[in-house]
């Protein structure tokens, strides 16, 4: 028998483009089903999950507090400082990776289920819209009717409302930056007292408030880069959202004699949030939200024909063939993902409780007195614990004669402080033989850990410092 296809999309622009270019707004209609209550579920659990996360202190700090003032990362109670910034490469390039494994497996299901302009578009300001202005039916009514009171008054109210969940996502977004009590501190207290966190909050609320009251599925049809990932990360095994057009086609009205088991009601269409028709095939503007299949399955029923016409499933299941799990690209990108998480995970195991670093005081590289040959150092410690710590400083490798000040007793650092101080290394002239290198160690005084790093000390030609020595020497002073 031969597999009948589904009409390919015969079109020159995206859904949201009319011909004469003017934008086309859409206005899904309300859908109700399995998947649309499990994906409300998810996502208020993930607007949760967001909402808490600088509520809840571990260890001394927020869950998640990225203080770049003080530059340390606090994540879920590890203690990040600024030196150790390279380890979001692996955090950055990890979630990539499970992005190209579960796309591949699984589709879109990070646009349909996760990403926070679906989840915030989707379950929090259509939900206000849908609560002030009514259903879609309504919406598209009210757009189309003149001004007056009653419609200066819900879109007011809409967009009041809109404006205002914007500001407050927009300052728990600030308070992962400088946590709760510094942004309860800076909302009582003028705006030019910190005047760039209000504008970073106001700027951040606009945008915001732009996305969601305006542009909102533009976002993922025109920004998002994702969609046109599509056709390199899947392949005719992954699971998508479908329409089966050997079971649908042709289309026509319940009852006609020979017709497929689609009515070509275009309920899939109308609860569409980016307005495309399923029935075309899988489109860059498909984000696998599901609605198409709850909307198509709540029409099956009402014929009394069994639901999965639209539903999730691989190209290859459609044309009647098994779907493989494991496959060339999931076992490449599996590999990727197990190697980056292994190498994250020794990454991770070097970070210790404090930091340090060495750097040579600006100026000349050393400096040669009468007596001595002279290398001045700054040593930089940093406390990542929620404790105070008392340090300890050795230096190690150093030649005989070699004389050092700075950080002579321990010293006591505060929780989360750091502390920079001069440390110099001093060698007579008869005795510098050279450049030479040496170990700075640092450890708590209860040896639970230690640091270290290495640095040189520079000098002169060691033959032309001798010769003038001696020199020097042989002078008669007056």
């Amino acid at each position: 028998m031969a597999v009948i296809q589904a009409p390919k999309p015969n079109r020159d622009s995206v859904t949201t483009i009319a011909a004469d270019g003017s934008r086309v707004f859409l206005h899904p209609s309300e859908v109700k089903g399995r998947f649309t209550i499990s994906r409300r579920l998810v996502a208020y659990a993930l607007i949760v999950f967001y909402l808490a996360l600088p509520w809840i202190p571990i260890n001394g700090a927020p869950a998640v507090f990225l203080d770049v003032g003080g530059r340390r990362f606090h994540l879920f109670g590890a203690t990040l400082a600024f030196q150790d910034a390279w380890l979001l490469f692996f955090v950055i390039t990890g979630l990539a990776f499970t992005l190209f494994f579960v796309t591949a497996l699984l589709g879109r299901v990070w646009c349909g289920w996760a990403c926070p302009q679906t989840v915030f578009m989707e379950h929090v300001f259509r939900r206000i819209e849908y609560w002030i202005e009514g259903d879609a039916i309504t919406r598209r009514a009210l757009d189309q009717a003149d001004w007056g009171v009653s419609k200066v008054l819900k879109r007011g109210a809409k967009h009041v409302a809109f404006f205002v969940v914007s500001a407050g996502v927009a300052h728990l977004f600030l308070a992962y930056f400088v946590s709760l009590q510094e942004l309860w501190h800076m909302m009582r207290a003028a705006p030019v007292e910190h005047w760039s966190a209000f504008l970073f909050v106001f700027l951040s609320s606009g945008v915001l408030y732009f996305n969601f009251a305006w542009f909102r599925e533009q976002m993922c049809i025109v920004i998002c880069p994702y969609g046109r990932m599509q056709s390199a990360l899947l392949d005719d095994h992954s699971l998508v959202v479908a329409y089966d057009a050997q079971r649908g086609e042709p289309r026509a009205k319940a009852g006609t004699p020979d017709a497929g088991a689609c009515i070509d009601c275009r309920r899939c269409v109308q609860v569409c949030p980016t307005g495309i028709d399923i029935r075309q095939g899988l489109q860059i503007e498909c984000v696998a939200c599901t609605a198409c299949i709850d909307a198509c399955d709540e029409v099956m029923d009402r014929v009394h024909r069994p639901r999965g016409l639209v539903r999730y499933t691989s190209q290859v299941a459609l044309s009647g063939k098994k779907t493989r799990w494991l496959r060339p690209r999931t076992v490449v990108y599996s590999v990727l993902l197990l190697a980056g998480v292994s190498v994250a995970s020794w990454a991770l195991s070097t970070v210790r409780p404090a930091a340090m670093s060495i750097t040579r005081m600006i100026g000349a590289p050393y400096f040669v007195d009468d007596t001595s040959v002279r290398n001045q150092f700054m040593l930089r410690l940093v406390n990542k614990q929620a404790t105070p710590v008392r340090f300890v400083v050795t230096v190690d490798a150093l030649p005989a004669g070699v004389v050092r000040t700075g950080f002579d007793e321990p010293i006591e650092i505060p929780a989360l402080g750091e502390i920079v101080q001069p440390i110099v290394l001093r060698q007579a002239r008869e005795n510098f033989t050279g450049l030479f290198a040496f170990v700075v160690r640092v450890r708590d005084e209860g040896s639970t850990f230690s640091l270290r790093k290495e640095a040189e000390f520079l000098g002169p030609d060691a033959g032309l410092l001798r010769a003038d020595t001696a020199a020097n020497k042989g002078k008669v002073k007056p």
